[in-house]
């Protein structure tokens, strides 16, 4: 069985998309219609900005999302049997099983991306990559440190990211350390993502989410919160609600993506990040890009 993965924050690059948009007039006319809806040149940025321009945020999400669409669109589904995306890459996969329109899976994107931005400014917040212990040591220890620190983004085994408030992040690395982490590494962004400070991100998603018209699935949506088959729209909303205070379970996802079935899996969007990661789950998974 054949499953589309959709990558999420850290895959973009200056020039992204620029192929799929010269490749096809119908691929062009959807990206040119992003900028429509978000009211301003995003594909500028996207083709001609700088790594800094990219970083932001409210511009990185919205480049994802157009990217992996455009490039879902040239390939036309590939006859996949089911979907998953990795945080932000959930929306993506929800374009892609026919739950959302690509207009309101934008508008809904941009929505999340300002809503987190807002997030982070208010708390000093960060996430850090730890490396080579179990997932079990790690969430013991972040248990055990006072402030905001949680498991975050379980992406393959030997590798979870923790995200909370910095000082906290900070003593949970160094205690990490001490465990046995072969790396406890603090990343370059600004927030605590996946954590219960997203919580204000949470509820001003939610509104947009309740006022966007949800469809049935064609095809299952691993969601990043349960990690199982979810093909009813009410359902899908509070998963994708619930996923930006609570950890991306990307292992657990793949893992029964697989014993349901899934042989080959295809990155769709920026990147290869989630091809390494699905390897590293199980190495006799068969991994390509869309394009």
């Amino acid at each position: 069985m054949k499953a589309l993965v959709f990558p999420g924050q850290g895959s973009q690059f200056v020039g992204m998309g620029k192929e799929l948009y010269d490749s096809r007039k119908d691929i062009k006319d959807l990206m040119e219609s992003a900028n429509e809806i978000l009211g301003f040149d995003i594909l500028s940025l996207m083709f001609n900005g700088t790594n800094e321009d990219l970083k932001k945020t409210e511009v990185t999400q919205p480049s994802i999302f157009i990217h992996s669409v455009a490039a879902l669109k040239a390939v036309n589904g590939l006859g996949a049997e089911m979907v998953a995306g990795h945080s932000l890459g959930e929306f993506s996969a929800l374009v892609a099983n026919g739950v959302l329109s690509f207009d309101d899976g934008l508008k809904l994107v941009s929505e999340r991306a300002k809503a987190m931005q807002e997030a982070c400014d208010a708390n000093p917040s960060s996430m850090a990559a730890i490396l080579g212990l179990e997932d079990a040591v790690v969430e013991e220890i972040c248990a055990q440190i006072s402030g905001i620190v949680v498991p975050a983004n379980y992406n393959c085994p030997g590798q979870l990211v923790i995200s909370g408030e910095t000082t906290a992040v900070e003593e949970a690395c160094v205690k990490l350390k001490e465990a046995g982490a072969k790396r406890a590494l603090l990343l370059p962004v600004n927030g605590a993502f996946h954590s219960p400070l997203m919580q204000p991100a949470q509820e001003r998603l939610a509104a947009a989410i309740e006022n966007t018209k949800f469809r049935k699935a064609t095809i299952p949506v691993y969601q990043n919160i349960t990690t199982t088959a979810v093909t009813n729209p009410e359902e899908i909303k509070q998963n994708l609600i619930a996923q930006l205070t609570g950890p991306v379970k990307w292992t657990q996802s793949v893992q029964n993506m697989i014993k349901d079935g899934a042989t080959n899996f295809v990155e769709v969007g920026p990147g290869k990040t989630l091809q390494g990661l699905i390897k590293k789950i199980d190495p006799s998974a068969e991994v390509a890009s869309a394009i």
